[in-house]
């Protein structure tokens, strides 16, 4: 006779000191090591009307849920009553949705602007030591469903005629971290915000790069940005817009077969408007060879085409696959509405919601330094999502034997070892 499962349980809502968030505890040391809870004390600084929790408190109130992956403020009740939770974050309690947003309102008015600073900071010190800094540029439609203050009706593809708001970002391409973002209602156009984001990405840019290149898609296709790149000494390689001209050129150029199934044309061009021709590279591919996803293309008969602007003195065939390296910043803002519910718009309130879209940002990154630096190598391309699944969200118990703490991991826990190399990594890491 087969099993067929338990029958007579015992119910009991007895325990105590039990939590989800057992790996926790590797993310909080690693928190320590950097001093973060620290510097948001010593760099965040404006008046509070409930003195409850202090302003780094709340912070990390606001960022360690996005860490694990409960980025919606209505899914962090459950940690009100998760006492191990706030014994390993150092947290007094948890506060309630309520005052999160209360914070999260006044955080925006007075302290965002010295927290971005915080993240700069840190972000420069955690950088490795290179020469060569390639830039990622992209945007993101995020569709509002409620009153929001400033969303506003523009480009979106899957929702049209749908407000939203825009976020823009630029991030590292060597190691995925986000360098520069901002936050704008839905109907601005993303080469009139880089105009404007550019020159402040550009400032963050440490002494020690000679060498900057930038990757963009075609709605960055704008002779003032090419301009800005080009004096401020920056390399570049952008997706042409197809206008009917350029198309024409397109067309009739002799092209020359580079790799299997790629054909390539170099030649000059002057685009109506911009200060003088340029290096255009037009790769054509069969049909079947492209992907049906791919937006930037022109079809003509049985081919697909794609054109690129460049400055950077390569052969076609490399300045193209160095282009498609560009797809990582996709990748991050995928994570980003996955994992961290970057498109969660959550008040009405303009300046709060900004706030958060820069909390996001954070701890996007807090989680890809964790990864980068702490966890062993094998694990070091891993999804973000797929790392907080298997080293954060592990069941545990915490007991007090003889009044000392012990955190205790399920035995059938397959990633042990991982785990202690990683507490190890920690234990050796400093903040140069």
């Amino acid at each position: 006779m087969g099993r067929s499962g338990a029958r007579e349980v015992k119910i009991s809502f007895a325990g105590q000191s039990l939590t989800h968030f057992g790996g926790l505890f590797l993310l909080h040391r690693f928190v320590q090591r950097l001093g973060l809870r620290s510097l948001l004390a010593d760099r965040v600084r404006f008046e509070q009307r409930n003195n409850r929790y202090a302003i780094s408190e709340s912070l990390l109130a606001w960022l360690y849920p996005m860490v694990l992956g409960l980025g919606r403020i209505e899914t962090t009740r459950v940690l009100q009553y998760n006492g191990v939770f706030q014994y390993l974050t150092g947290l007094p309690t948890y506060p309630d949705p309520q005052t999160l947003r209360r914070f999260l309102v006044r955080f925006a008015e007075a302290g965002l602007e010295p927290f971005v600073r915080v993240h700069d900071h840190l972000r420069e010190r955690l950088r490795p030591s290179c020469t060569t800094l390639t830039l990622d540029l992209d945007t993101s439609v995020l569709t509002v469903y409620g009153r929001q203050e400033r969303a506003a009706v523009g480009y979106n593809p899957k929702k049209r005629g749908r407000r939203s708001y825009l976020a823009w970002l630029c991030t590292d391409g060597e190691t995925g971290e986000v360098w520069h973002a901002s936050y704008h209602p839905g109907n601005a156009h993303a080469a009139t915000i880089a105009t404007a984001q550019l020159p402040q990405a550009f400032a963050k840019i440490p002494p020690a790069v000679r060498n900057v290149r930038v990757r963009a898609d075609a709605a960055f296709y704008n002779g003032a940005i090419i301009e800005f790149l080009e004096g401020r000494g920056a390399q570049f390689v952008i997706v042409a817009q197809l206008t009917r001209r350029l198309k024409a050129k397109v067309a009739g150029l002799r092209y020359t077969r580079v790799a299997r199934g790629v054909w390539a044309a170099d030649f000059r061009y002057h685009p109506v408007g911009w200060a003088g021709p340029w290096r255009f590279i037009a790769i054509r591919r069969p049909v079947k060879e492209e992907p049906s996803y791919q937006l930037t293309l022109w079809r003509m008969g049985n081919y697909t085409y794609q054109v690129l602007v460049t400055n950077l003195p390569l052969r076609p065939l490399n300045l193209w696959r160095f282009y498609n390296g560009r797809a990582g910043v996709e990748l991050v803002i995928r994570e980003m509405k996955e994992g961290y519910a970057l498109g969660n718009i959550p008040t009405g309130v303009w300046n709060a919601n900004v706030a958060y879209f820069h909390l996001v940002v954070f701890a996007y990154n807090l989680l890809h330094w964790f990864q980068r630096l702490c966890v062993p190598p094998e694990w070091a391309r891993l999804t973000l999502p797929t790392l907080r699944q298997r080293l954060l969200l592990i069941p545990a118990e915490l007991v007090r034997p003889q009044g000392r703490a012990i955190l205790r991991m399920p035995h059938s826990y397959p990633h042990q070892r991982i785990f202690q190399e990683t507490l190890q990594r920690i234990a050796r890491f400093t903040l140069r």
